[in-house]
């Protein structure tokens, strides 16, 4: 079983600046919900033995959490009330300026919610410092995004 990306707070920063590709962001969700590929399928992700009912009945396939909003709707849903406000507790984010706020990046803000409620709701202990995959500037167009990343509805 391969282990899941390691958290840090410096990398749930780089998320936030827009850094990294939504796709990157999405396989660190993916990965702690156990979907898993298809047998002889490298393209499709499905929900694997250990993926919550909840997330196995709504979205068998995984979903794109960033680029669809009815995925991070229900990825909003399923941080538990106590963890709402991780991400101006845990790494002092005080939200996106007016001029900011757009999907991707509101939703981007939400993986990152979800995944330090993950983190917290395990007892773990979210490191300051951990790898960092080749990180992007931050796209010159924030709607569409980073190369190669899904077009947000």
């Amino acid at each position: 079983m391969n282990k899941p990306w390691p958290l840090s707070r410096d990398l749930l920063l780089e998320i936030l600046s827009d850094r990294t590709t939504d796709t990157f962001v999405c396989n660190l969700i993916w990965e702690r919900l156990d979907y898993k590929f298809q047998d002889g399928d490298s393209a499709t992700l499905i929900a694997g033995s250990n993926t919550p009912d909840y997330w196995r009945e709504k979205f068998p396939e995984a979903p794109q959490v960033i680029s669809k909003r009815s995925a991070s709707v229900h990825l909003t849903r399923s941080i538990p009330k106590k963890y709402k406000q991780a991400l101006k507790s845990c790494l002092n984010f005080e939200g996106y300026r007016i001029n900011e706020l757009f999907p991707r990046r509101t939703r981007r803000a939400t993986a990152v919610n979800w995944l330090l409620a993950w983190t917290l709701s395990r007892g773990d202990v979210l490191p300051n410092t951990g790898p960092l995959p080749i990180l992007c500037n931050a796209p010159k167009d924030p709607l569409s995004g980073h190369p190669g990343d899904p077009c947000v509805d």
